[in-house]
């Protein structure tokens, strides 16, 4: 019996996928183990967002067969969807399989076949995929994948493809069989889930709507572009019954000569007022974002005016990163790319202004009442209970019975201490 080793990196999605490809080899006779040493195969599910994530994978693989001259390395997700061929000339990869190969990855395995990675931009048809067994609490739902948008700094679409998605009663399956399966919270994920429907003259609300008079979960959604987040949307979500209040906008930048040089198609003053919009409608909703540091051309005027604006906004975290050249893209030719050095101070200065904002946010909620879905596991740290709350805060809870589990309960807000964030039941 063959034994392996899968590890993911990157976006939620591909979390998910690798979820999948594990079900798939354990289905079809595959042992999982942790060992290097004595694992037969090695497969490595890559992300390609920055060099930095290229970089690692390609390190990650030389790493397993240096620790293992024995071991079978396969490389799959984007960076072997992008490079292909190129990546065999590399005399620690065994095999090279795509971003769709991959969810049925002991087929391709057993062609023997070096490459199987067809052209993505041809798929038109949303892979239907069961969803994998796991431990976790809660449980991603894929709903989409690809993406039509052509930002200037992204090689993601060319990785992805063209946009499609599950069908309506597709995903009220798949929700319905977690439900079955005791799960009591689903994230709707993908690559660009505010396009679900667009080819059919649908939106993601449309989606929503029928998820809501058919199941009874509560719900969270993956990344959304602000111009996705309608008043429509905003109004269904501020009445729904399930929708957790925790948003994550795909911002990329604050100002907006930079988000013209991106080809992103929105102003900043109209996404801070759909934020403030938010922080009016719902009660003390989490909302996170991206933003790249350093792009091509960003001056230091246009990096203060990100800096400004990111200050006043509602924002309560931000996920951020230096910009990073990704060859075939638009922005590859640019004039204006800065050195590494000033790409890292600019993402510090960020990660210092998240840090003030998510520690108000925190404040805020001490003395509030949530409903907090109980993990699986408990504290590595404490021994005791933890969770996550409807507005995303992980909360420790003074209590370790084990039957509280995968149990969504009425908790309140205690403390902060040790940057940790403590609750007590309440009935």
């Amino acid at each position: 019996m063959k034994k392996f080793i899968i590890k993911s990196m990157g976006c939620k999605t591909n979390q998910f996928e690798g979820d999948v490809i594990r079900e798939n080899l354990i289905n079809n006779g595959y042992t999982e183990t942790d060992n290097l040493q004595y694992a037969d195969i090695y497969i490595l599910n890559s992300c390609s967002v920055t060099h930095k994530s290229d970089n690692e994978a390609l390190y990650l693989l030389r790493n397993a067969k240096h620790l293992n001259n024995n071991i079978t390395t396969v490389i799959t997700g984007c960076v072997a969807q992008i490079e292909k061929e190129n990546l065999l000339k590399e005399n620690y990869i065994d095999y090279v399989i795509g971003n769709d190969e991959k969810l049925e990855i002991t087929k391709f395995l057993d062609l023997k076949s070096p490459v199987s990675a067809a052209d993505i931009m041809n798929l038109s048809k949303f892979h239907i995929i069961d969803i994998p067994k796991t431990s976790k609490t809660r449980v991603f739902l894929k709903i989409q994948d690809g993406c039509d948008n052509r930002c200037s700094y992204c090689i993601i679409p060319f990785a992805r493809g063209k946009s499609r998605y599950a069908d309506i009663s597709e995903v009220i399956s798949r929700i319905k069989t977690c439900e079955n399966n005791g799960f009591k919270e689903i994230v709707l994920t993908g690559i660009h889930i505010g396009q679900w429907g667009l080819n059919d003259d649908k939106s993601l609300v449309d989606l929503l709507f029928e998820i809501e008079k058919n199941c009874n979960i509560r719900y969270r959604l993956g990344s959304l572009n602000p111009l996705e987040i309608t008043d429509n949307m905003l109004d269904f979500l501020s009445n729904s019954k399930y929708f957790c209040p925790h948003f994550h906008l795909s911002l990329q930048s604050a100002c907006n000569r930079t988000l013209e040089r991106m080809n992103r198609f929105y102003k900043v003053e109209d996404y801070l007022k759909q934020i403030d919009k938010i922080n009016d409608l719902f009660k003390l909703p989490f909302l996170g974002s991206d933003i790249i540091a350093g792009f091509a051309g960003e001056t230091e005027d246009d990096f203060n005016v990100t800096v400004n604006n990111l200050k006043k906004s509602g924002l309560t975290a931000i996920h951020t990163f230096p910009y990073s050249i990704r060859k075939g893209t638009k922005a590859e030719n640019m004039d204006g790319h800065l050195s590494d050095k000033i790409k890292n101070e600019r993402a510090d200065i960020i990660k210092e202004i998240s840090k003030e904002k998510l520690n108000i946010f925190l404040q805020k909620n001490i003395g509030t009442k949530h409903q907090l879905l109980v993990e699986k596991h408990l504290d590595k740290q404490t021994g005791m209970l933890k969770g996550i709350t409807e507005n995303y805060i992980t909360v420790i809870l003074n209590n370790n019975d084990r039957s509280l589990m995968n149990t969504i309960q009425s908790v309140e807000i205690t403390e902060i201490k040790n940057n940790k964030v403590y609750g007590n039941i309440y009935h």
